[in-house]
């Protein structure tokens, strides 16, 4: 039992340290978009920029880990299919943005939904499919809307390369979340436990500090 336990503690204060160095990296690589500022103009500079700005933007990339998090809680192939939904919605956040349409204070509201998904996350009681799907269209939504940002004035061509680019690189992270917790599980439910509420501890906190400082 000792072993066990002490096997748990050391897992976990490894994946502690591991969170905590991504987030570090991210933060620091957070201050540069992956073209420097400027809009795409290739397909190729398009796609790059795509699969790059989920993970540079740190708010984006923690709300890809608590959602993969979230989604482990459904059962069968909900589990990978319920989060396309956020996918799909950045796509439609990102084309009304190109649209012109307006969505005030997005950052404010993804810090928000990185918060709110901790906090569901944290939760003893899973949510049913049906809230999840709905919390992954919405959140989708803002975080579209603030990735179209980085595209606007980019030609047909370089603008469809971006949204495949961050649509792949969105998914790949959620679905990578999600079967590492199934490893976990198999290896020790009790493990599972803990790196869950971790992550949603994780969530919570940096979602804080994003709401404050989109209002700073």
């Amino acid at each position: 039992m000792k072993a066990s336990t002490s096997l748990n503690t050391l897992s976990l204060r490894h994946f502690g340290i591991g969170i905590a160095t991504m987030l570090i990296m991210a933060s620091r690589a957070n201050a540069h978009h992956a073209m420097d500022g400027q809009t795409p103009v290739t397909f190729a500079q398009g796609f790059m920029s795509g699969l790059a700005h989920p993970v540079i933007g740190l708010d984006h990339l923690m709300y890809l880990l608590i959602a993969a998090v979230l989604a482990f809680t459904l059962n069968g192939v909900a589990r990978y299919l319920v989060p396309m939904l956020f996918v799909i919605a950045t796509l439609g956040g990102t084309v009304f943005h190109i649209g012109a349409g307006n969505i005030p204070f997005v950052e404010t509201l993804v810090a928000l939904s990185v918060l709110v998904a901790g906090i569901i996350a944290f939760a003893k009681k899973s949510p049913a499919a049906l809230v999840l799907a709905v919390v992954f269209v919405v959140s989708g939504i803002f975080h579209g809307y603030a990735y179209g940002e980085a595209i606007i004035g980019a030609e047909t061509g370089t603008l469809l390369a971006y949204l495949i680019g961050f649509a792949m690189i969105q998914y790949l992270i959620i679905a990578g979340g999600i079967r590492a917790l199934e490893l976990i599980t198999a290896r020790s439910e009790g493990l599972q436990s803990l790196v869950t509420k971790l992550s949603s501890a994780v969530a919570i906190l940096s979602g804080s500090i994003f709401v404050v400082l989109s209002m700073a």
